[in-house]
């Protein structure tokens, strides 16, 4: 759920403030229909008739998450990019544009999404299918309104700081200008976490779907002694096994993309 809320406050990011809720409502709407019509009765007949399917798809998820974190980190430290950046920012207000980020959360969110249903379907696997189907149900639900609710208050400090500025109380003014300095902050923050989250998600499905892999961050933990950390090795390790995937993948995407732009002058010369 933290990955989740973390993710989505950089897809509103730059948009007017009459745009900001509706965009989050139109990723909300997005994610229960990703939940509730595709991933939830999915989960379940995968759990039925096949569920040796369900760590491959959850294996090509993690490595899509570590390809986005990565495309990210590259955006920032490639000076080539900044000019696209200055592009996309001035482009903010088309609708195309913005149906294009509100699609890019959906598919981030349902890798994620994908990850709740599995984690919740592990804890009621031996339970009728009537209860995993209202487990199941009740958690994809609450989980949205939940993460959406959050991200909803997010985006929407900045407006709220303004409206208590603008209150006859001195008390309620320090407030309102305490907010409206923490809100740039927070975004900054949340979009570094954000990509953190994808590296740490990500790496994370792709450690528990590589037993060597996976034994060797059991062996660490145990080096430890567990504990709180243990939970830090952990989350360290799968960030680190992200970054590397993360990074391999987008090293590939680069190399096919040069070979498929060099086949065409080579058609033509021939």
């Amino acid at each position: 759920v933290i990955d989740d809320a973390a993710v989505t406050p950089k897809y509103v990011h730059g948009f007017s403030a009459d745009r900001e809720l509706p965009i989050v409502w139109k990723i909300a709407r997005g994610s229960f229909f990703n939940k509730l019509v595709i991933l939830l009765p999915l989960a379940l007949l995968l759990s039925q008739f096949a569920p040796w399917v369900i760590p491959p798809l959850l294996m090509l998820g993690g490595a899509y998450l570590c390809f986005e974190g990565a495309e990210k980190v590259l955006h920032v430290i490639n000076p080539a990019d900044h000019h696209e950046e200055d592009l996309y920012k001035e482009k903010l207000a088309d609708a195309h544009l913005e149906e294009k980020k509100v699609s890019g959360a959906i598919k981030t969110d349902f890798i994620l999404s994908a990850e709740i249903i599995v984690i919740a379907l592990g804890t009621v696997q031996d339970s009728s299918m009537g209860t995993q189907i209202m487990v199941l149900t009740a958690i994809a639900v609450l989980m949205t309104i939940g993460v959406y609710g959050l991200v909803a208050a997010i985006v929407k400090l900045d407006d709220a700081g303004i409206y208590l500025l603008q209150q006859p109380s001195r008390a309620r003014q320090a407030i309102g200008g305490f907010i409206l300095r923490l809100a740039p902050r927070l975004m900054k923050a949340l979009g570094v976490l954000g990509t953190a989250a994808m590296f740490l998600v990500g790496g994370g499905i792709l450690v528990h779907g590589l037993p060597p892999i996976a034994g060797i961050l059991h062996s660490l933990e145990e080096w430890v002694r567990g504990g709180m950390l243990g939970v830090l090795v952990a989350a360290v390790f799968n960030g680190v096994i992200g970054v590397i995937a993360g990074g391999i993948i987008v090293g590939l995407q680069g190399l096919f993309s040069r070979v498929l732009a060099r086949t065409p002058k080579a058609d033509e010369e021939s």
